[in-house]
């Protein structure tokens, strides 16, 4: 049971209004959870108000407020701490509550508009293949060392980050690696953490839906890089023109990564086939499974930031050796009839380019490249356009469809699409609004040796459809279509 007072320890606490001496043994946001065990913090969110469910948190007999302003009618058996930010404080009060865990791992933040997965799963990855235990928060899946668990969102709640990293502490976890959405950084999830070291990937066309602007966009990731510490490193991708913003008045120590100018670290591709690609890092050749500039990028951030924790070259070369692919990111599979799926997660037109790229890099003359791709429903509505222009000036044929439409009609979205694509290549488009439906017929267009791209959820198996999740893994009706053919 924690005191009340502990609070003024863990955040700057205005004014108290009633008994400090009151206890909580739990926190919460949402008043439905709330009981008489709780401390209840009523944070300003992007959809409701927490103040308006005081009242409600109070009926279930929650004893302990923290708050921004006073509710109109106190109680006074309930004790009250105004503070200036409730998101801030949420985030200090949680870290404080479960000791300070981020405080007790090296704890490295990923954030950019792509390859933030990657990143940071092949950071744990790496460093469980060197022999530390490691810890993950990503938007396929979070894991305590081995123990994987479910992942809602790519950067979870201030009170579900700090008690997963106390698990991770107690499990014998050194390190963590995390997943920092632009999201999270807005909303304040990560505040009262104290990060080891930070990564920015790149900045293109996404969640202008809630950022309005790509400005402020930009100044939402541009936030975690101001509140880095002196003692820690930030590792900065300078092929992206956002890059050097990002670290514009940061007290980190500053390192650069780069595949086409001169940078701290540097790689290039020697080799690159469908089974994998040779690279030269900072002068030293090494062989992964991975293939394409993009992926060249994300493990030479990983290789920076292994060598900033100060890990020996030789053994961080030979782990990234034996790096396997993230799930869902330019996942192969092949058909007995010599036709091969990639699956990918790419759903912005910047990610999209950079598959369609790589595989055209790759593929031989006569081999055509046939794209399957969609677009999420409820989301920025000015990519969709772009992305169905991406895939026509890269492919020799296109099908539109649905991805995860959510509230909004599934043609109404590949309508907005098809506005990306110009008279005279037309022609090249199909729009099958149905997904499976989508998938088949580019495998059933396909011949031997083509490529088929199957774009947008990647490791997703789910659809989403007016509010409710249908089971759909594009993986799965790859494989049971190729079966048939």
């Amino acid at each position: 049971m924690r005191k009340v007072a502990q609070i003024q320890e863990w955040t700057k606490v205005n004014k108290v209004v009633g008994k400090a001496e009151l206890g909580f043994s739990e926190i919460t946001f949402d008043s439905r959870n709330a009981t008489e065990q709780s401390l209840f913090v009523a944070v300003r969110g992007v959809h409701v108000d927490g103040h308006s469910f005081i009242s409600k948190a109070i009926a279930t007999g929650c004893l302990v407020i923290v708050c921004e302003e006073l509710p109109e009618q106190t109680y006074q058996n309930v004790t009250f701490m105004v503070v200036d930010d409730s998101a801030l404080a949420l985030g200090q009060i949680a870290s404080g509550f479960y000791g300070n865990p981020s405080e007790q791992l090296q704890l490295v933040g990923v954030t950019g508009t792509n390859g933030k997965t990657t990143i940071a799963t092949l950071l744990y990855q790496l460093l469980r293949d060197m022999g530390f235990e490691s810890g993950l928060f990503s938007t396929v899946a979070n894991y305590i060392g081995s123990h994987k668990l479910a992942s809602t969102h790519t950067t979870p709640d201030p009170i579900a980050l700090n008690k997963i990293m106390r698990q991770m502490v107690d499990a014998g976890c050194e390190y963590c690696f995390m997943e920092v959405s632009s999201h999270a950084i807005h909303q304040k999830r990560i505040a009262g953490l104290h990060f080891k070291g930070g990564i920015f990937t790149n900045l293109t066309h996404d969640h202008l839906d809630y950022h309005v602007t790509f400005d402020a966009y930009l100044k939402a990731k541009k936030l975690f890089f101001d509140q880095l510490s002196k003692d820690s490193f930030a590792i900065i991708n300078i092929d992206d023109k956002n890059g050097m913003v990002m670290v514009q008045n940061c007290k980190a120590s500053i390192k650069t990564y780069s595949i086409r100018a001169m940078a701290d670290y540097k790689a290039k591709i020697v080799e690159s086939m469908f089974e994998g690609m040779q690279l030269l890092i900072n002068g030293h050749e090494v062989w992964t499974p991975f293939i394409g500039k993009f992926n060249a990028q994300n493990l030479l951030a990983v290789y920076a930031t292994a060598i900033s924790l100060q890990k020996p070259q030789d053994e961080v070369l030979l782990s990234i050796s034996r790096l396997t692919s993230v799930e869902g990111r330019f996942q192969a599979i092949r058909s007995q009839s010599g036709i091969t799926a990639v699956v990918d997660y790419a759903h912005t037109p910047d990610a999209l380019q950079n598959v369609i790229e790589t595989i055209n890099q790759i593929r031989m003359p006569g081999q055509e490249l046939l794209t399957v791709v969609g677009a999420g429903g409820d989301r920025d509505k000015t990519k969709r356009p772009e992305m169905a222009k991406v895939a026509v000036h890269g492919s020799s044929r296109v099908i539109l469809t649905s991805d995860n439409p959510r509230s909004e009609k599934p043609q109404a979205i590949v309508d907005d699409m098809m506005e990306g694509v110009d008279f005279k290549n037309r022609i090249k488009v199909l729009c099958i609004v149905d997904r499976k439906e989508a998938i088949k017929t580019a495998c059933m267009l396909a011949k031997r040796g083509d490529i088929i791209l199957v774009a947008g959820k990647g490791h997703e198996d789910y659809q989403e459809i007016n509010g409710v999740k249908h089971h759909f893994d594009d993986r799965e009706v790859i494989k049971e279509i190729f079966e048939m053919i």
